[in-house]
């Protein structure tokens, strides 16, 4: 199978210093991802400076904060960006972004960002799905609020804008989410239904929920990443340190090499441990002329005698020499029947 594509999530994991973002991009090397990612919005261009109820945040781990207090603490600084690319790009690591405007596509491109990825909460933006997919780059789109008609429509909206390179992410928008709502059996579902590739965008804690997206087809996992949970900020308290990070990594390659290939082998000598399989043996001392039953010739380990399948056949026929328990037994022991 095709290696599974890991990406350490750097969101808000850089407590507004850039040298710690790239140190964090240097981590994720050295644990084994595959790429980071940024995203790309300011407060503006995500929501209002509203203290309106609505904008409260409530139910979740930001509880009493604004969309655009939180926005405010949580976004990357664009004029980071060119740098946290670069540093990516000098240690072999793809480096892309999820952009929340049309002017967050336009500055991306302007970068070569070389995937395109959706979040959950923009899955309802169309126009943004439909500017960003125009640009021809992968379209990664994660699900976590989306209702099946979100899903179809913005894969429509993608094949219509003439981009195919599609990979759904499976996600649940809780933070950190509990496992017994991850449901991932919806993932080769989300696979066959709209025939794109799929993945995991992981807000669990651990790694056992992107283990099993592995083995149920994911070809991206999307994790969190942190240098050190005691920077603190809005992604702290769900996001993977390099060690976890690494240890996840190991345990994903682990799963892939487990899940291998379809194999049913066709030739005995090739299957280690096949001796020990049963086969027919004698089991006492036999003379010439002696019926043969269930006791004195019995499936048995180890595996060089005849198959098993035939002992029903040849009970109740007489041996044709004397024979001595532990022989194997063949069918060149049987008597001529007459």
């Amino acid at each position: 199978m095709s290696k599974t594509f890991i990406v350490a999530e750097l969101s808000a994991n850089h407590g507004h210093r850039l040298e710690l973002a790239l140190e964090s991009v240097r981590a994720a090397k050295e644990a084994g991802a595959d790429a980071v990612k940024i995203q790309t919005y300011t407060a503006d261009t995500i929501t209002l400076p509203s203290r309106k109820e609505d904008f409260q945040v409530k139910g979740t781990l930001w509880d009493g904060r604004t969309l655009y207090d939180l926005y405010q603490e949580a976004y990357t600084p664009w004029e980071w960006h060119q740098a946290i690319f670069d540093e990516a790009r000098a240690q072999g690591l793809v480096c892309f972004s999820t952009p929340f405007d049309k002017s967050a596509v336009d500055f991306l491109e302007s970068l070569g960002n070389p995937i395109v990825k959706i979040a959950s909460f923009e899955i309802t933006d169309i126009p943004l799905i439909a500017y960003a997919a125009s640009k021809g780059k992968p379209m990664v789109i994660s699900t976590g609020v989306a209702m099946q008609e979100d899903i179809e429509l913005a894969v429509k909206t993608c094949r219509e804008a003439g981009n195919d390179d599609i990979t759904l992410l499976k996600c649940t928008s809780s933070y950190p989410a509990p496992v017994e709502d991850a449901n991932l059996l919806t993932m080769p579902d989300m696979k066959e239904r709209y025939g794109v590739k799929v993945g995991l965008s992981d807000h669990t804690l651990g790694a056992d929920v992107a283990i099993a997206a592995v083995a149920l087809g994911a070809t991206l996992i999307e994790k969190h990443f942190i240098l050190d949970r005691s920077i603190g900020g809005p992604d702290a308290a769900f996001s993977m340190q390099k060690d976890e990070f690494a240890a996840m990594i190991r345990s994903v390659r682990n799963a892939e090499k487990a899940l291998g290939t379809v194999y049913y082998p066709s030739d005995p000598s090739s299957i280690k441990g096949r001796e020990f399989s049963r086969s027919l043996y004698v089991a006492r001392d036999m003379k010439a002329g002696e019926v043969i039953t269930s006791e004195n010739v019995r499936s048995v380990r180890p595996g060089y005698g005849m198959h098993p399948k035939y002992l029903p056949e040849i009970l109740g026929k007489r041996i044709k020499f004397d024979v001595q328990a532990g022989e194997r037994f063949d069918a060149g022991m049987l008597m001529d029947q007459d």
